[in-house]
């Protein structure tokens, strides 16, 4: 999944109830390095959660119906490995999209390849949520998991941190 600062995007994930792995880094949908943005790439256990609670995480805590100036760096996207994976997922973003006020921006990308981030910015925010950017940024989408979709929130990885949010 991509969208935001991969910070972010780890920490959301991470706070998820059924979601054993989150790798942070750079992914490409295409052959060209230049394709790389933000994004993080999830191993979870679909009798947990599912693609379609996911996916709707996701859109409720990056900007998935606006473009702007770093969707270069940004890319609103969902990655996937399989023609069944893209066909799921594109039906998910248009049974969702009637819950947004603006059209979701958000592309199926077939998955190409992936580049992790440095080992000192893994796991972010659950080492720093006291830092000003985990606080303005990333606090606040945990939050969002909290209120909107609280039976998927890991509320005790979250409360460990929650003198922050």
């Amino acid at each position: 999944m991509g969208g935001g600062c991969h910070w972010c995007t780890e920490a959301v994930f991470l706070s998820l109830n059924g979601v054993d792995q989150v790798e942070q880094g750079f992914v490409s949908p295409h052959a060209l390095d230049a394709s790389f943005s933000e994004a993080v790439v999830i191993t979870y256990d679909t009798a947990i959660i599912s693609m379609k609670d996911l996916i709707e995480v996701h859109l409720h805590t990056h900007k998935s119906t606006s473009e702007h100036s770093f969707r270069h760096k940004y890319r609103s996207a969902i990655y996937v490995y399989s023609k069944e994976d893209f066909e799921n997922a594109s039906n998910i973003l248009i049974a969702l999209n009637p819950n947004f006020e603006n059209q979701i921006i958000t592309k199926v990308e077939y998955f190409h390849q992936f580049r992790p981030s440095e080992e000192r910015f893994h796991n972010y925010y659950y080492e720093n949520p006291e830092k000003p950017f985990c606080e303005t940024y990333i606090s606040p989408k945990l939050k969002t998991i909290l209120t909107k979709f609280g039976k998927l929130a890991n509320t005790e990885k979250i409360s460990a941190s929650r003198e922050s949010i």
